[in-house]
This record gives structure tokens, C-alpha cells and sequence, in this order.
């Protein structure tokens, strides 16, 4: 990448304004989503070495009441909790208190047992455990509440593997309710207060928590979807997360966002060692997009792990995070509205674009 060369007594421009127009950049993208009725409300933003260059939000958090959509305004994470979780699992392992590639029944003593390789700690991170993602649609948009994270095991733990633990990948949101158990039984504190303490605190995250069924939260945005990905976003029937809470069971806001992203670029939660095994390629023999330990890898070989990042899609949102070490930047996306990712996805990468070709002068 060619080096910006500008001289000073052409940009006496103030930081007031650049953040503006950067803002207004931002902004553009979003407006463009919510006329084209692809979302009903949407937050984006990026920063660069720990500072927020831009931000902006466009459309509704409540369109019956005609609530705008702030930058403040909280909504679902989706699956960019999985990266959370993993991070939560690693702080443990450099603790000593938990082994990788340990049978899972040495944490959680009643899980079932199979016939020959049993499932651990690395084959969950990295979703080669063979246990099956959501049986079905209803599964997957249930109003049944779980009271712990242990009680939503007995959803799916009796099931057939869809192979032999480490031998192939599948994405699998179960996998990470999983480990949410083992974080508890090894901390001895509810995955709830785990997060709190170890990871949303630690990163400053003041707007972050757990998505509880029927609870209201000050601020939050309602739920919204499209039909198959197709037509008008419209309001979506509210579901329980509590059968995936360290999967994709959170809600945020922006900020909190780029807050995390800067935190696992300073290796707040984790040392930069533990950090680099978690961006190493874990998933055999996908290649497109591989996984590590809750990350996505989105470079190619032989710079996997280059860039990492998570995206996330559910009932009322549409989502996508991007971290670049390299270049300490970070860029987020966050929808209210659900089936939105072919429209949530160009913009994602154009933010990636806009943190990562930053300069200090722009």
C-alpha cells in the first residue's frame, strides 16, 4: 500500500471536521440500506489504534413508535458472541485450570459418552466436535426457556454425532452452549457473571449483557426480518436465546463493539501468544473463510489469521465484525433485522476497507 504523501498547508482542516466527514461517509452506506427497505435500523462503525474515526446509525429502532436508531441504541449480537466465549475459554486454559484436549466429561461428568474419540475443549473452539447445529426452524426460534445453561443440554446431547469428533467440521451453535457449561463448572460462577466480570468489564463494555426472554431492556430495539431474505423488513416474533446464550445470547450497541475489538488488540483478556493459537487455522479441511478458536480467518493461506472477525445472523439481527491486528482496526455492523446479510455484507467489507486504508491525515 503506497504511502499518502500530502503536504500540511493543504488540509488545514480541523479533526472536528474529518471525523464529520467520515461520520457522513459512514452514513451514506447506511441511509442507502434503510430507503432500499433492506433493514429497518442499523449502527456502523470503525476505529483505528484505539480511537473511533467514525460512526453513524440510520432508521428505526422502533418504527410503530417512530424511535430512531442511534448509535447508543442496543440490539442482538448474534454469533459475534462466539468469539467472547472462546476468549473466556482460553483465559481459563492459561489459568491451568483447563486442559484443551481433555475429554469434556472431565468437566461436565454426565455427558454422554461415546464410542470411540470423546469431545473436547479444542474440537468445540473450533467446531469439530460433530455435534449438530438447530434440528429445525422451530428449534431455532423456540419460546421454550431454559433455566441454566446445563438444563439446555438435554436439548441435543443424546444425539447422534454427525461424525467422529476431530475428523471433519460443522458450524455448531450447540457446541458453544457447551462450553458455556464448562466455563461455569471451572470457574465456579454462572456463565453470566463469568462474561461480566472477565471480559465486558475488563473491555469497558457497559451497554453489553445477556438476552433474556421477556425481559425488557432500556433502549433495546425490537426485532425485525425479512421473508427469506427477500422483500420489506417487518416486525419478527421474539425467541428465547436461552438455548445458545454463549453462542449468540447478547445484546450490545456499537460502541461496546469496537470497545471489544480494541480490547483483544491489546490483549486485554488474553496474552498475545494465546491470542495468535486462537487465530491459527483449527478447522481441517475447510479452506474458504477458515475457523480458529472462535474466530473466522477471512485472509487466505499463507496469511490465515491475518484478518479475523465474526459474523452473526438471528431473529432481529443482521451483524459483522472485522479485526485487523496488523493495521489495529476495527470495524463493526450491527442490524436490527434478520435474512439481511446480502445487503449487511458489502457494507461490512467497505468499512473494513475505509478502517484499514485509514491514515492519519485523511
Amino acid at each position: 500500500m503506497k504511502k499518502n504523501i500530502i503536504l500540511i498547508a493543504t488540509i488545514l482542516v480541523s479533526f472536528t471536521s474529518i471525523s464529520q466527514d467520515k461520520n457522513k461517509e459512514v452514513h451514506v452506506l447506511l441511509e442507502k440500506m434503510v430507503s432500499d427497505k433492506k433493514v429497518m435500523g442499523v449502527v456502523a462503525g470503525y476505529s483505528v489504534d484505539g480511537k473511533t474515526i467514525a460512526m453513524s446509525s440510520a432508521g428505526y429502532a422502533n418504527k410503530k413508535t417512530k424511535e430512531k436508531f442511534t448509535t447508543a441504541t442496543k440490539l442482538r449480537m448474534g454469533s459475534i458472541a462466539k468469539p467472547m466465549t472462546a476468549l473466556a475459554v482460553m483465559q481459563l486454559v492459561e489459568q491451568g485450570l483447563l486442559d484443551l484436549d481433555a475429554p469434556i466429561q472431565t468437566y461436565i461428568s454426565d455427558y454422554p459418552t461415546h464410542p470411540k474419540t470423546q469431545i473436547t475443549t479444542r474440537h468445540l473452539l473450533s467446531h469439530t466436535s460433530g455435534i449438530a447445529g438447530y434440528k429445525n426452524g422451530k428449534e431455532s426460534n423456540t419460546t421454550k426457556n431454559y433455566p441454566t445453561l446445563y438444563d439446555a443440554l438435554a436439548l441435543f446431547k443424546d444425539r447422534a454425532l454427525l461424525f467422529e469428533p476431530g475428523t471433519q467440521y460443522n458450524y455448531s451453535t450447540y457446541g458453544y452452549t457447551v462450553l458455556g457449561v464448562i466455563i461455569e463448572r471451572v470457574s465456579g460462577l454462572t456463565f453470566e457473571a463469568y462474561m461480566q466480570k472477565n471480559i465486558w468489564d475488563k473491555a469497558g463494555m457497559t451497554h453489553t449483557g445477556v438476552d433474556k426472554f421477556g425481559v425488557k431492556v432500556e433502549n433495546k430495539s425490537e426485532l425485525y426480518s425479512r421473508n427469506n431474505g427477500k422483500g420489506k423488513a417487518k416486525k419478527a416474533k421474539e425467541n428465547n436465546l436461552s438455548n445458545r446464550i454463549p453462542a449468540g445470547g447478547f445484546y450490545t450497541t456499537a460502541e461496546d463493539m469496537l470497545k471489544f475489538g480494541n480490547a483483544v488488540l491489546n490483549n486485554v483478556f488474553v496474552k498475545r501468544s494465546t491470542l495468535d493459537l486462537m487465530r491459527q487455522h483449527h478447522s481441517l479441511e475447510k479452506e474458504n473463510n477458515a475457523y480458529g478458536f472462535g474466530w473466522f480467518l477471512y485472509s487466505k493461506k499463507p496469511n490465515e489469521g491475518a484478518l479475523i472477525g465474526h459474523t452473526g445472523g438471528q431473529t432481529g439481527c443482521t451483524s459483522f465484525l472485522f479485526i485487523a491486528p496488523s493495521k489495529k482496526a476495527v470495524s463493526i455492523i450491527l442490524a436490527n433485522t434478520s435474512r439481511a446479510q446480502s445487503s449487511v455484507d458489502p457494507v461490512a467489507n467497505e468499512l473494513l476497507k475505509l478502517s484499514v486504508y485509514y491514515k492519519k491525515n485523511d
